[in-house]
């Protein structure tokens, strides 16, 4: 495909940043893809060794980032469903 190459960066140098930005855009969607794959509370990996993985999250600030409130701090209002 003519623009895609090599030989299409070396004959338009302005294309550069356009390839830039895409790798950084196409890296940054990888990344928070495999931290939501990672992280997330709704994802569930394995089962059998951790069958309620939400229950890790009860006390724990799950928002990225919070200015206003710290979460560490404040009791979850979600139901106790292991008594």
């Amino acid at each position: 495909m003519q623009g895609l190459g090599l030989q299409s960066i070396k004959k338009n140098p302005a294309l550069i940043p356009l390839y830039v930005c895409v790798a950084a855009g196409a890296a940054g969607a990888v990344y928070y893809m495999l931290r939501l794959a990672t992280r997330n509370p709704d994802v569930t990996w394995n089962r059998s060794t951790n069958p309620e993985p939400w229950q890790e999250y009860k006390n724990k600030q799950y928002k990225f980032y919070s200015p206003i409130r710290d979460y560490s701090k404040t009791k979850s209002p979600a139901p106790n469903y292991e008594d």
